[in-house]
């Protein structure tokens, strides 16, 4: 049953029960009564535990006791579920953490990942009769056959109110409301670490959870569900009611304003498309190596990366204008394309895939693969017209969160963090992402149509004005009927006048030539 507890004082009440044992789920759990004896391994201090009680012969009730630390108030919300000697028993070999018998899920989170740990079940067994040991052998008879299904379940986007976090973990506090509203990410078995690891999502409100099962007696038990924000409360610095940093909002506000122009407007302002794109590819390659390789402040290494990508987009721009190699500036550009598509691609459920996530080389190497492609004239407007639309979902993302953000961001935790690999990168589709899709697809198909409707008539490339300032005085200095090449060329012209200057000016007045 569920109770809703408004004070941290109060007492639960004792639950009749007829079968195994009983765990129960609540938001601070202590014990309530100072004159309780507290027996090492029967008590817990924590978010989101649990106990569990195994029930002696003739036992017909069981109690526990809350509190809260310090005596504060509290709201939180508590569970009681019983199971019969068939199911098996969450956490019951525990040998790492505190409780005799531990059905909790622990979970830790970084910038990074959020990685899940839980202790192995055992199997059940009758009031009175002592449980089977837990590693005497590796038969089919032990906890050993037991499998874990590990499940996932996402809170509303942008919703961080205690109402939807106790309606959450009330919907999937059983194995029947976990197995459908919850999402099973996989299955462990005895061969492998009772953790997972997932993608950090600041913000987003995640609950998981674990049912355990045995295939023999088709019989199954379900452990505490936890739940994170991978973000913390009372961080007075970028809690999770005031995520992102001002200079994060800044430099994103700007990459939006960019890239809406880019979406429109980029081939037909080529010098203004290769500067952002030069300004994107730069800056990113150098946060992400700076990063690897320096314990810098966030905000210096933003600003170090856009100094970067400034330097970087100049130097393509004048690469284009002095050699006026095109292809080599596109080049450029068809990998940043390249960069979207593939990490669009491994951000789909195959990039959950086990080869990926176990294997770096394969995933790098499906990455490339999906990175190289070749451009051209097409694919330069289709470049403009799909990073560009991407760039204002990005900065969006800076104000609102949307899911879309983690398609790149995916690939650039993966770039800064050597053991992200192993994680899930599955996250929240809700409303929101359904609008930014649209918005999306809505700005890049209109810049797309858009500019090859302007450029049908036009050269594949502008030429570049090194080049035509070449020709243009080549032409000047052998056409002899072409009145400009008569007209000083502008050095000879400034030395003129520097001339004049420096020259002492003869005295007006009225000159009479000789006449011989």
């Amino acid at each position: 049953m569920w109770k809703h507890l408004q004070r941290s004082r109060k007492l639960f009440e004792m639950c009749e029960a007829s079968e195994l044992l009983l765990n129960w789920s609540v938001d601070v759990l202590r014990t309530l009564d100072q004159n309780i004896v507290l027996r090492p391994g029967s008590f817990l201090t924590a978010v989101d535990s649990g106990l569990l009680s195994a029930l002696q012969p003739a036992q017909m009730s069981v109690s526990w006791f809350l509190s809260s630390p310090a005596g504060t108030s509290v709201t939180g919300t508590g569970l009681v579920l019983s199971y019969s000697s068939t199911d098996p028993v969450p956490g019951a070999c525990n040998m790492e953490f505190n409780l005799e018998v531990d059905p909790n899920v622990y979970v830790r989170y970084n910038l990074y990942e959020t990685t899940i740990h839980f202790a192995p079940a055992n199997l059940g067994s009758d009031r009175g009769v002592t449980p089977p040991p837990c590693d005497a052998s590796t038969g089919a008879d032990t906890r050993w056959r037991l499998q874990y299904d590990v499940y996932q379940y996402f809170l509303p986007e942008n919703d961080l109110s205690q109402h939807s976090l106790f309606s959450a973990i009330q919907a999937v506090a059983d194995v029947r409301g976990l197995t459908q509203k919850g999402r099973r990410v996989l299955t462990l078995s005895f061969t492998e670490l009772t953790l997972a690891a997932f993608t950090s999502i600041p913000g987003q409100g995640v609950v998981y959870s674990v049912v355990v099962r045995d295939p023999l007696l088709n019989s199954s038990a379900s452990y505490l569900p936890v739940h994170t924000y991978a973000c913390s409360f009372a961080s007075t610095l970028d809690n999770c009611r005031t995520l992102g940093r001002t200079s994060t909002k800044v430099l994103f506000t700007l990459t939006g304003l960019a890239g809406l122009f880019v979406c429109f407007f980029g081939h037909r302002f080529f010098k203004c498309e290769l500067f952002c794109m030069g300004f994107g590819f730069a800056a990113f390659f150098f946060f992400v190596l700076i990063t690897r390789t320096a314990e810098l402040d966030y905000n210096l290494r933003l600003v170090l990366s856009a100094v970067i990508g400034v330097l970087g987009g100049v130097v393509l721009v004048m690469s284009w204008w002095r050699f006026g190699s095109v292809m080599a500036c596109v080049v450029v550009v068809g990998l940043m394309l390249g960069f979207l598509v593939a990490s669009l691609v491994l951000f789909t459920p195959l990039g959950d895939l086990d080869v990926f996530r176990r294997s770096d080389v394969v995933f790098w190497v499906t990455f490339c693969s999906v990175l190289l492609e070749p451009p051209g004239f097409q694919g330069n407007i289709l470049t403009c017209g799909v990073l560009g639309a991407y760039a204002v979902v990005l900065a969006v993302n800076a104000y609102v969160y949307t899911s879309l953000s983690y398609i790149t961001l995916n690939i650039l935790k993966r770039f800064l963090n050597s053991n992200f690999s192993a994680a899930f990168t599955d996250v929240p589709f809700q409303t929101i992402d359904f609008v930014m899709i649209t918005v999306w697809v809505v700005l890049g198909v209109g810049g797309i149509v858009l500019q090859l409707h302007r450029e049908r008539t036009r050269p594949f490339f502008p030429p570049s004005p090194y080049l035509m300032w070449q020709q243009e005085r080549e032409r000047r200095e052998t056409n002899v009927l072409d009145p400009s090449h008569h007209f000083p060329s502008l050095p000879n012209r400034l030395l003129a006048r520097v001339q004049q200057l420096s020259q002492r000016k003869e005295a007006v007045g009225e000159h009479t030539p000789l006449l011989l």
